[in-house]
């Protein structure tokens, strides 16, 4: 079905070409009280995220700590606006069941609001592949990163935000199509084997597929070299707390963007590709599990803080050097297995000058007798 030339044949409005409302649809969790309940919860989470964090900001005196406090307070203002225009949206449909066609005539509405679901969908996704890149040149490369300025952080994440929002405004280029989706409550683009607007829901799919494949490899890698850091043989003079403590909350994001957007992600690049009927219960259940991001995200700043797990386990010895000292046989374990792959060479060399220093040492004398009487 050609979705440009319909308009023109019976004057009806882009968004409304596929689905038309009212819509007599049901769904457990398509409800005032749900979309209420989840859009508070999210709101209050990354509001009280966004206290601490502006908190930690302000007492923060170690560099690299607070570019990863910028790019996170990013994520939670990202996370919030995305909760709060998209849930007044949805919210003031289930509380009223305005009719679209009256109120959007002329589909602006519902192309903020599509326009809206990809840019705050993306957002997330990008900013934690730019978080994984900062970390990984900050733990790999800490040289290259001496340039690096707030204003430089904070322009990145705008240049972020830019690139989120150019992929959002595709559609009305004409690649891709915003429309109204059941039950009718919230607008999203086409995702459709034919034309523009499969090459619109590849776009999406696959910049949000690559997004959280580049973290996951830069964040393991980051992670292999603060091992490598923390359990050899100078960990006492190269103590990295804070760098610990930012990489166990990075992983957390990652993996819980993962976990929330794999599913859609997957969901819309397998439709398109194998030319299925849009099965719109499970594109409902993902969209909804993709969702669960925006208010998860805040939770992993506000617990998983030293200061905070200080408090949850307060009979771990926090006083000691290091975080990873904490955990003396998960510590000897990695000592172990870098020792094996990066230290060997270096325990190998060591114990031939060691030798070489004993082959050459000149043979002991022995000590005089004292004179005998």
């Amino acid at each position: 079905m050609n979705a440009s030339a319909l308009p023109l044949a019976n004057n009806t409005p882009l968004c409304y070409v596929y689905n038309s409302p009212p819509f007599n649809y049901s769904h457990p969790i398509a409800s005032a009280r749900y979309s209420s309940i989840f859009v508070i919860l999210g709101l209050s989470s990354n509001l009280i995220a966004f206290i601490v964090l502006v908190k930690s900001f302000q007492r923060t005196q170690n560099r690299s700590r607070s570019f990863f406090l910028i790019f996170l307070g990013g994520l939670v203002v990202t996370d919030f606006m995305g909760l709060l225009v998209t849930g007044s949206v949805v919210i003031s449909f289930h509380v009223t069941h305005f009719n679209w066609r009256t109120v959007d005539p002329n589909c602006h509405l519902c192309n903020f609001m599509g326009m809206s679901m990809v840019f705050y969908g993306l957002c997330p996704l990008l900013l934690g592949a730019t978080m994984a890149v900062e970390r990984f040149i900050g733990i790999n490369c800490p040289f290259a990163r001496s340039n690096m300025t707030k204003s430089r952080a904070i322009s990145m994440m705008l240049m972020v935000w830019f690139s989120a929002g150019g992929i959002a405004f595709l559609p009305l280029t004409g690649i891709g199509s915003y429309h109204i989706q059941k039950p009718g409550s919230w607008c999203f683009f086409n995702i459709s084997p034919e034309g523009k607007d499969m090459a619109f829901s590849l776009i999406f799919a696959l910049a949000g597929l690559i997004c959280i494949a580049v973290s996951f490899l830069l964040n393991m890698i980051s992670v292999v070299t603060l091992i490598k850091v923390c359990c050899g043989q100078d960990r006492g003079q190269r103590r990295r707390d804070h760098e610990v403590e930012m990489m166990v909350q990075l992983i957390l994001i990652m993996v819980i963007a993962s976990i929330c957007w794999c599913p859609i992600l997957i969901f819309i690049a397998q439709t398109v590709l194998s030319g299925a009927h849009l099965r719109v219960g499970k594109l409902l259940l993902w969209l909804r599990f993709a969702s669960v991001n925006q208010t998860l995200d805040p939770w992993v700043y506000i617990l998983f803080r030293r200061a905070v797990l200080k408090k949850m386990f307060p009979r771990l010895n926090w006083s000691r050097g290091s975080i990873m000292t904490l955990y003396p046989s998960f510590r000897d374990t990695m000592r172990r297995f870098t020792s094996s792959s990066i230290g060997s060479s270096t325990l190998a060399s060591s114990e031939t000058g060691e030798t070489g220093k004993l082959n050459v040492m000149p043979p002991s004398t022995p000590k005089p007798q004292p004179p005998s009487p």
